[in-house]
């Protein structure tokens, strides 16, 4: 079975496929002086954006593992724009997890596994 690789960095992809299944590596905001709406409002915009790269979309999210910096002050506030963003799809299976992120300023880092229909 072959593996697609999009998206390509020196040291990883931001996406991976393999027949219908497709990984998106963690995925992050791209301006960390956002607060964690936007940040997160950013982060959900590049995970629409990869799967459709890969031929899918957020109806075809198989689970979602949600990393926050701060859970206890963030989760609510992460909470407010995730519920707008799945509010026309099913409840999506997710964990979410305080984590200590690679750089202070990242706030929320998502990771995906989903299908192509």
């Amino acid at each position: 079975m072959t593996i697609q690789r999009l998206h390509v960095e020196k040291r990883f992809s931001e996406v991976a496929i393999s027949g219908n299944l497709v990984h998106l590596a963690g995925q992050l905001a791209t301006d960390l002086s956002l607060d964690i709406k936007g940040q997160t409002q950013q982060t959900l915009d590049i995970i629409d954006q990869f799967l459709a790269d890969a031929g899918t979309d957020k109806a075809h999210i198989m689970s979602v593992t949600i990393y926050l910096k701060d859970i206890e002050k963030d989760y609510a506030a992460f909470n407010e724009l995730w519920d707008t963003w799945v509010s026309d799809i099913e409840a999506l299976p997710r964990t979410c997890v305080e984590a200590k992120m690679y750089k202070p300023e990242v706030l929320v880092e998502m990771t995906v596994v989903a299908v192509k229909p």
